[in-house]
């Protein structure tokens, strides 16, 4: 299992040039927060995502992917 300090950093490397911040509570439950560095205004809000679930570099390269879709949603909506 990897621990909550490497997810930590594997997710907000993966998501830089943004600035992410994730944190891992005491039941194992992430909550990722990407802020657009010029504005600093909030991108996505991710709260709830399961630690226990990203065991594998697949499993954390999926999440990377699935959050980076949602933030070009949001984007093109907001556009």
């Amino acid at each position: 299992m990897i621990s909550a300090l490497e997810l930590r950093h594997i997710i907000e490397s993966g998501l830089l040039p943004r600035t992410c911040t994730c944190t891992v509570n005491a039941k194992g439950s992430l909550l990722i927060k990407m802020v657009e560095p010029s504005s600093g205004r909030v991108e996505l809000f991710a709260p709830g995502v399961l630690a226990r679930d990203l065991t594998s570099s697949r499993a954390i390269s999926s999440l990377l992917g699935e959050l980076r879709v949602e933030m070009a949603a949001r984007k093109s909506i907001c556009a």
